[in-house]
């Protein structure tokens, strides 16, 4: 599956209902074993398996926009246990599991947990880490 956001993030995003800059943003590794993507049916972090996500999520921080890019300050992961992972999931974080919304899906990493900390540097170039 290709990286992406999810569609009732990007509706959203349209309706005035998520805000990049305000709401609770929060990252989170993922085990593609474990949680198979669907962007468009996929609603609320609820439908990602537990077992999937891998380490203890952080919540995102200097989130800033420009030219409908998404950006924020690189983030880490600590002390980090469990599967190999292969993607990173982002959703808006509201209380709990069945009210919290993915907004971003980015494979095409790869990295074995051993109980370090693990940071996810964002990429610098144009597209950030999304862009609408």
């Amino acid at each position: 599956m290709a990286s992406g956001l999810y569609a009732k993030a990007r509706k959203a995003f349209l309706d005035g209902d998520m805000d990049w800059l305000v709401d609770v943003m929060k990252v989170v590794l993922i085990d593609v074993a474990d949680y198979a993507v669907d962007l468009a049916a996929h609603d609320f972090l609820d439908d990602v398996a537990v077992a999937a996500r891998v380490g203890t999520p952080v919540t995102l921080t200097c989130q800033s926009v420009g030219d409908g890019v998404a950006d924020a300050t690189d983030a880490t992961l600590t002390a980090v246990t469990g599967d190999p992972c292969e993607a990173i999931l982002i959703y808006k974080f509201v209380t709990n599991d069945a009210d919290s919304i993915p907004v971003a899906y980015i494979d095409g990493i790869t990295v074995t947990p051993n109980g370090g900390n693990i940071t996810i540097q964002w990429d610098a170039g144009a597209n950030r880490i999304f862009k609408l």
